[in-house]
């Protein structure tokens, strides 16, 4: 078993980092934005009164804004659902039973596979969907008019770049 020496234990080391490295201040950053967007949904009033109450409740978390994000119009499988939101399809698949009991999203066959079923969007998805987009305008909004539009288009083009990048 190793010592920690005397000095150590009176004297910690420095681990400040931990609060400001950057894929703590990009997740930080994303919850933020995100929480706002639901907020703004939730005000929203083209999005259907059980919805925004959930939301207001904050029963509808950034968890369930992944279908919003990634959920095509013409609906997908859950594998490939998953895949795209970087989701075990397990957890995925928690999210769509929940989101088809709040009438987002509903499960359909596959056309090209009798076995598959496809989760797309109902019309109160779509309307949700909607109203995903005009709160991330203005959440974008906001972002630029609190750092700027030129840190903004700099921080859209490196998050752009570092996202394509090849993994390694």
């Amino acid at each position: 078993m190793t010592e920690i020496a005397p000095s150590a234990a009176l004297h910690p080391p420095d681990d400040g980092w931990r609060q400001t490295h950057l894929g703590r201040l990009m997740g930080d950053a994303l919850r933020r934005f995100d929480a706002r967007v639901l907020q703004l949904m939730a005000r929203n009033v083209e999005v259907p009164l059980a919805l925004s109450n959930l939301a207001a409740r904050d029963q509808i978390s950034a968890a369930h804004v992944h279908i919003t994000r990634h959920l095509s119009l013409g609906g997908d499988r859950l594998t490939d659902l998953a895949h795209r939101a970087g989701m075990s399809k397990q957890a995925m698949a928690h999210l769509v039973d929940q989101c088809s009991a709040w009438g987002l999203v509903t499960r359909q066959p596959d056309p090209r596979d009798a076995r598959a079923r496809r989760v797309c969007f109902t019309p109160t998805g779509l309307a949700w969907l909607q109203a995903f987009r005009e709160a991330l305008a203005q959440a974008e909004a906001e972002f630029r008019a609190e750092v700027g539009d030129e840190v903004a288009v700099v921080v859209a083009i490196g998050l752009e770049a570092y996202a394509s990048a090849a993994a390694f």
